[in-house]
């Protein structure tokens, strides 16, 4: 394991009871319905048999939980055991129709062409090596099949100015509108070290998405870049306002 990827699985096995407690607040939010049919949206469509999903970076399981729920063949793999612990547990009735795998995202072992949908949330940043990454989900992914993944520039403030002024400025508006603030019970300082040194904080997204993914041979790409006016709170809103979140999505 690089020491890099060690240090970001260390930072995401501390963050998991709180980031567990977010996941099943969501659970029992709108948020619930507005990812199902969001997600339902962009799938592709199969006959005849059950749509095979894998969710990459399950985290503490929201996005297996509610594939599940829509009767899909799921499979969820995360690279921190803790994470895999608490999204096996929050699964309750469907833990027993999701595969759950620790897993590296940068090299899946699964066969070629294996998966119809591709998910994956807030994963891309963390990643040492995207390009490849990126290779590998297209591997497994049928022909015909799609990768739908949402993200952000959550760290792009770390190497540039202006973002940083509008990062504090989301600090700024939660306290005016009292508002929980998301980065005060994180570790600011350790989180952001990492990011410095993670390929995707310096770069402009989704651009550098849509790029790598033509490259790499998806055939067709869906850009959607306000996707939290769909699946966001008012509180992730103003939180979140410098970094809204964007789906770039795929088909192999």
């Amino acid at each position: 394991m690089g020491e890099l990827l060690e240090k970001v699985e260390k930072y995401w096995d501390k963050r998991a009871d709180g980031y567990c407690q977010v996941n099943l607040e969501e659970l029992n939010s709108f948020k619930r319905e507005a990812w199902t049919n969001l997600i339902n949206e962009y799938a592709p469509k199969v006959t005849k048999r059950k749509l095979k999903v894998l969710d990459i970076g399950t985290g503490p399981g929201f996005f297996a939980i509610i594939m599940a729920s829509c009767g899909y063949e799921v499979t969820a793999v995360d690279y921190t055991e803790t994470m895999l612990q608490r999204a096996k547990n929050n699964a309750g009735i469907y833990r027993e129709s999701i595969t759950f795998k620790r897993m590296d995202a940068h090299a899946l072992g699964f066969e070629d062409n294996t998966f119809d949908l591709i998910i994956t949330r807030n994963l891309t940043w963390n990643l040492e090596r995207p390009q490849e990454a990126y290779r590998e989900w297209h591997r497994v992914l049928a022909p015909g099949g799609r990768l739908l993944n949402f993200d952000a520039n959550w760290y792009l403030h770390v190497h540039d100015a202006e973002k940083r002024k509008q990062y504090e400025q989301d600090r700024e508006n939660t306290k005016e509108r009292n508002l929980e603030d998301h980065y005060v019970n994180t570790n600011i300082e350790a989180m952001e070290e990492i990011a410095r040194n993670l390929p995707l904080s310096k770069e402009h997204r989704p651009l550098w998405d849509t790029k790598e993914m033509l490259q790499i041979g998806f055939k067709k790409i869906i850009l959607d870049t306000e996707i939290g006016d769909k699946v966001w709170d008012e509180e992730e809103r103003v939180n979140y306002g410098s970094t809204p979140m964007f789906m770039v999505a795929g088909e192999k």
